[in-house]
């Protein structure tokens, strides 16, 4: 059960992802700098490995993120959501600034991001606290 709980909880922050960045694609690429060919779409196109390479990545913050929850002891769906978001607020939130200040890319883009790793960490906690 624990395994299943990791992968839904993956899989709720990549369809997140997918919802959330599609909403904010124009000012996410704008910010991050993404030449758009005259159809709008990224100039070097997507590669699938991106989406799967994603996923797995996910799957280590939502397997880590369960690990962290059964050592604290946390269990309950408004815990896991509060714990979840305070992750991604926290720690990855954070760390994206860093990465964005040091390779001078606007705050614009940080926020963007940061608000992502928020919200997918909250939505992920939640799943892992129900399952």
């Amino acid at each position: 059960m624990e395994i299943l709980s990791v992968f839904a909880a993956a899989a709720a922050g990549f369809v997140l992802g997918a919802g959330y960045y599609g909403i904010l694609a124009n000012p996410w690429m704008q910010a991050a700098g993404i030449k758009r060919g005259t159809d709008g779409k990224p100039q070097s196109g997507q590669s699938p490995a991106i989406y799967a390479l994603s996923f797995c990545l996910q799957l280590v913050v939502a397997g880590m993120m369960r690990h962290v929850f059964v050592l604290s002891g946390l269990s309950g769906a408004s815990a896991g959501l509060v714990a979840g978001f305070g992750i991604g607020l926290f720690v990855i939130s954070p760390w994206i600034a860093i990465n964005n200040l040091y390779a001078k890319r606007p705050v614009k883009l940080t926020l963007i991001d940061g608000g992502y790793a928020s919200l997918a960490c909250a939505v992920m906690g939640l799943v892992l606290c129900l399952l």
